[in-house]
């Protein structure tokens, strides 16, 4: 009898589960590299929507992918992020201030509090720079770069247990020169032996040696913001991956506009409080910088020393905990 009911239970909830898995949009990257434009009709959208048995996400993107309509759903409390399709969802317009006490806009509209801005013309390192709790949250940038990514350190980090979590700020230029570098990534990922967080770091990431902070990075003159902000994103998903909340600006360089612009596609402007090639030492809490692109050894030998000596917080834990 027991057999019986169990095996109904189940064929009632199959349906539904059934349901479930096939909403969501197939990660899964190519074998070679994919343009932004493989996905198409990209736009900002900041709707409330309900899905299969009750869930409640905002949509903060639409797309066409996979030749479908798809939505970049998040959770306003854990800050996941997901790709489904929209034929699962029913959404509405919502204003901001229906959601202004969730977890998600408290975070976005903090990390978008820009400070007053000097006579320099830019600010330095706003946003989220410091995080929730003990351990420490562990950042990598992906800035363009004629090196290749630096494996071992990422080996390094797997070493310290199953799903050990980073968030990898990722630039378009980066992808699109490092397609097997990239897709390393995605092997240790769909191991276990890492976690990662996908965090937006621009598509050109512009940078000119010599030239004043406040005309350079994404203040150089002509940067679109947009779409640095939205090209990212589709390059991320026309290879198998799923955009992140978190923005990180090249440089940690930016100014009030440029934190708006963020804000207005309702992601979290991501700094760092240990910048470790800096000598910027982590205290619990801590927001840890690091390029492990190949273009700055000395922070990932400072991270390898602070890890031995015992003064790297831990446990690491992943960037969506940071925000309070």
């Amino acid at each position: 009898m027991r057999k019986t009911l169990a095996f109904i239970a189940l064929s009632a909830l199959a349906p539904s589960l059934a349901h479930a898995q096939s909403c969501a949009i197939p990660r899964v990257a190519p074998s070679h590299f994919a343009p932004a434009s493989a996905v198409g009709d990209y736009q900002s959208v900041f709707r409330l929507c309900s899905g299969p048995d009750g869930a409640r996400r905002v949509a903060i993107r639409q797309m066409t992918s996979s030749g479908q309509t798809a939505l970049l759903l998040a959770d306003t409390e854990t800050l996941a992020t997901e790709l489904q399709s929209a034929a699962c969802w029913t959404c509405h317009d919502v204003d901001e201030s229906a959601l202004a006490s969730t977890r998600m806009m408290r975070a976005i509209d903090k990390s978008a509090q820009a400070p007053e801005l000097t006579r320099r013309g830019f600010l330095e390192n706003a946003g989220l720079k410091h995080g929730a709790g003990d351990g420490a949250f562990l950042t990598g940038d992906l800035c363009p770069s004629s090196k290749p990514m630096d494996r071992s350190f990422l080996d390094r980090l797997a070493s310290e247990g199953p799903h050990t979590p980073i968030a990898l700020s990722i630039s378009g230029l980066w992808l699109t020169h490092h397609y097997p570098d990239y897709l390393w990534l995605l092997d240790k990922q769909a191991s276990g032996a890492i976690d990662i967080v996908w965090t937006n770091h621009s598509y050109h990431h512009p940078f000119k040696r010599g030239v004043a902070f406040e005309r350079n990075f994404l203040l150089t003159p002509g940067v679109d913001p947009d779409a640095e902000i939205l090209d990212t994103e589709r390059l991320l998903i026309a290879n198998g991956q799923t955009p992140s909340l978190f923005f990180r600006f090249p440089g940690l360089i930016s100014n009030a506009p440029l934190m708006q612009a963020a804000r207005k596609h309702h992601l979290i402007s991501l700094g760092a409080d240990a910048w470790l090639a800096l000598r910027q030492r982590p205290t619990p809490g801590s927001i840890v910088l690091v390029h492990p692109n190949g273009n700055e050894p000395a922070g990932l030998k400072l991270f390898a020393r602070d890890e031995a000596d015992g003064t790297l917080p831990k446990p690491l834990r992943a960037l969506t905990e940071a925000p309070q």
